[in-house]
């Protein structure tokens, strides 16, 4: 397994590589700015990128996730009930993208959007089960992720406790990998330590631990802050507009 996290700054949010240097095949997840560092990345540890994917449409940046897969070319992967005007490679929910000895099992989890959808990943040579999850803006390091950009508050903050519900099923041990640390946009109480694990979050993470949907509606519509700037517009492009 080789694993790279990319941080950003400006828009907040994080990248990543990851795949068999055995087999030479990697994905991207979320790519974020100038496309570089991930072409950089894939070359100096010897591997092909296969998939660019993202998690969601974005609102709170412009994906480099089209432009990556074009110039490494790679699948270009959204979920299949992303309302996009190009053509993606669409999956579905229990889907399994092979990368060598490594896997990415796609679960979906709407509620940040609809379309949204968390990697379940697995490294063969080491356990037949998921070693991390790149879980988006669904579950953050501290907080879940804010429901009202691609829909009311409350239909989103419905489809995400049900999301949060799968997420909670997965073992403790089970390292979450977040889009989105402090200083995003997209949650209210983001630590700036970009890892966690499943079990860390469900002792200290106020959001993930309610346990009742109407109570979890309440505490997701109430206090909501202010869009991020451009967030119509940041998604329309991202999902094909013209500029």
């Amino acid at each position: 397994m080789i694993l790279r996290q990319f941080l950003h700054s400006q828009p907040v949010g994080a990248s990543y590589l990851f795949g068999c240097g055995g087999k030479a095949a990697a994905a991207v997840v979320d790519p974020i700015g100038d496309i570089a560092p991930y072409l950089e990345a894939a070359q100096a540890t010897g591997m092909r990128i296969l998939y660019v994917i993202d998690t969601h449409i974005h609102a709170d940046h412009i994906s480099a996730g089209r432009v990556l897969a074009a110039a490494s070319g790679a699948d270009y992967v959204l979920f299949e009930g992303a309302q996009a005007a190009f053509p993606f490679r669409a999956v579905k929910d229990g889907d399994v993208l092979e990368l060598g000895n490594v896997t990415a099992t796609v679960m979906h989890t709407p509620g940040h959007t609809p379309e949204h959808i968390t990697l379940l990943v697995t490294d063969r040579t080491r356990a037949p089960e998921p070693w991390f999850a790149l879980t988006g803006h669904t579950l953050m390091v501290g907080d879940v992720g804010r429901t009202e950009l691609a829909s009311s508050a409350e239909d989103g903050a419905r489809a995400l406790f049900a999301s949060v519900g799968r997420l909670k099923q997965l073992p403790d041990h089970i390292e979450v990998l977040p889009g989105a640390f402090s200083g995003s946009v997209c949650g209210r109480s983001l630590s700036g330590k970009p890892t966690s694990t499943i079990g860390f979050e469900k002792r200290f993470n106020k959001a993930f631990r309610i346990d009742d949907e109407t109570a979890f509606v309440e505490a997701m519509t109430a206090d909501i802050p202010p869009p991020p700037p451009e967030a119509a517009s940041n998604r329309a492009l991202n999902a094909g507009a013209a500029r």
